[in-house]
Order: structure tokens, then sequence, then C-alpha cells
């Protein structure tokens, strides 16, 4: 054996095992932590992308879906799961960029998940039953301050987006409107289309359904600009609240420590998914932006929005109910 070949050798020996498994990474399937149930626009947006992104990495994606205390369940199960590559976790704001202002977490978003990609960014419609006697945003304000307290809405959960997304509208128009948390938006959206509840912020893609077989009047989209899904929608900023804002995001994480040749792989994997045309144009029928961008310009949009909702959460005085 050469001098060069021993070198080589005692050099292998010595390498991390991470290493070595990062190097054959995958060769078996992966799992793909959702910290809400299944049918909530988190599981959608999965699903949408894990089929192409299977086949990009050549391994299967198992769903695992842990809903349930805004978030958090999922989040720490991913956030202590082996930085091996074989656990990737996908995320609103409501566990990484909102729960933490709210309460105590036993992760910290910032050092214990490894960001990958922001796949897509998409706005809330304000829904409410047809027994709502209020047709506009400008009605339902007066009726909520005619009624202090009488309105209830639902939300996916406490400190999830859409919770504080309705918080911000509270503030903004100085109205008193009832949280009711439900362990999830599937659940939510059946009792407020079911008349149980009154009205709440949701995604586009599980009610755009609803909207349009009219079981639920739609008053406005939270977004600065209107929706091409819904263009006679008018924004809330234009319909009585200047000024308001608020939109959901979806992006992919994995454990920190997990080797940058994994994280770089699955960027790459993700990046060419999500902006293929094909999927562009099925986000676009959802009503979001798909977006794919890179580990860094993730990390940093991550911290932004932590941010952002530590100035939403002073501002509107959110709670945990």
């Amino acid at each position: 054996m050469t001098v060069l070949c021993r070198l080589f050798c005692v050099v292998a020996a010595t390498l991390p095992a991470s290493f070595a498994g990062a190097q054959s990474w995958p060769d078996k399937p992966i799992r793909m932590i959702l910290s809400v149930p299944a049918g909530a626009t988190p599981d959608v947006t999965a699903r949408l992308v894990m089929p192409a992104l299977s086949q990009a990495l050549g391994q299967p994606l198992v769903t695992d879906n842990r809903g349930g205390a805004g978030g958090l369940i999922g989040a720490e199960l991913a956030a202590k799961a082996a930085p091996d590559g074989y656990t990737l976790f996908i995320s609103s704001p409501g566990a990484l960029t909102i729960l933490p202002h709210l309460r105590k977490v036993p992760y910290d978003t910032l050092k214990d998940f490894a960001p990958v990609s922001l796949i897509s960014v998409g706005p809330f419609v304000l829904i409410a039953h047809s027994s709502v006697p209020a047709k506009s945003v400008k009605e339902l304000i007066a009726l909520a301050r005619a009624q202090p307290g009488r309105l209830n809405y639902a939300s996916a959960g406490n400190g999830v987006a859409n919770h504080l997304a309705m918080e911000l509208f509270k503030q903004m128009a100085g109205v008193e409107i009832t949280h009711v948390p439900y362990k999830g938006a599937p659940q939510a959206v059946t009792d407020v289309v079911a008349g149980h509840m009154n009205m709440m912020f949701n995604s586009i893609a599980p009610i755009v359904g609803h909207i349009k077989a009219g079981r639920v009047q739609v008053l406005g989209i939270s977004s600065s600009k209107r929706s091409s899904q819904l263009p006679d929608v008018p924004t809330i900023s234009e319909a009585g609240v200047p000024g308001y804002e608020s939109e959901n995001w979806f992006g992919m994480f994995a454990p920190a420590k997990t080797p940058q040749r994994i994280v770089a792989r699955l960027n790459d994997a993700v990046v060419k998914v999500v902006r293929s045309p094909e999927i562009q144009a099925q986000f676009a029928a959802l009503g979001a932006d798909a977006v794919g961008n890179s580990p860094g310009e993730f990390a940093a949009f991550v911290r932004r929005d932590m941010e952002r909702y530590a100035r939403v959460v002073k501002l509107s005085g959110a709670k945990l109910d």
C-alpha cells in the first residue's frame, strides 16, 4: 500500500459518521413533519410539492401530521430530531415566529432549525357565515362596535397566523370580537360554514369552494393587493381598515446541525420543484405565490418575520386564550 493510500485510509477512518451518511443521503424514506392536522393549509402545501420533491430526491417522503398547541408539538419534535436529513419540517409562522412571543417554547427558532427554503406566500381571506348581518368590512366593524364581544371568530389555534391576523384587525379597527381557538383550521372552517362560529381569517385554498358555492360570505382579503383568484374581493385596507396587511407563508426546515451538503441538496431540489411552471401554476390556482430561495435568504426572512410579529403582538395586545 502506498503512503498516499495509507494516508487516505487514515483520514477516511477519522471522518464523522454524519459525513459518511451525508455522502450517501438519501438512501431511505424521509419523514416530513407538519404541525397541523391533515387538510390544513400547510398540509395542502406540502402535498402539492411532495410528489415532485420525492422524485427529485429519489426517495419517498412520508407525512407525519402533529397538530395542536399552535404548532408547538410538531416544531418541538422537529427541533429534537436527529440532524441526518431524514426528518424535515414544513411550517407556517405560528410555531416559529409567533408563538415564541406569546409563551415560553421548548426550542429556539433561530438556533434549533436549519432553514432550507421559503416555499410560498399567500393572503388570508376574512369569511363570515351568512347569518352575520354584515356584507362588508365596514358593516362588520359597525356591527362589532354596536355589540362588543358578542361576535366570535375561530382560529386554527392559539398563536397561529390567522389568530394574529384577526387580533391585528381588531386592534386597527377598534372592535372587540371573541376568540375561539381550535386544534387546526379544518374543524374551524367546518364550524364557520355550519354557522356555529361567526367568522375567521383563513388561507384561500381550503375555503375557495365554500366561497364559490355561497356557503360563506367573504368580506375582504388580507394582502396589500387583490387576489387573482378572488378579483372582486377588496383588500381589507381598501374596504375600511387603511394600512392593514397580514400574509401567511410556508417553508421547509431541517433540524439544526444537519450537514450543509444535505441542506444544499434539499434546497436545490425544493427550488427546482417550486419554480417549475407546473407548480407555480398550481400555487397560483390556490391564491398563493410560489417562491423558492436560498437557505441564507430564508434565514433572513425568518429573522425579519420574528421581528415583525414581535411588533404585531405588542401592537395588538394578543394573548393566548
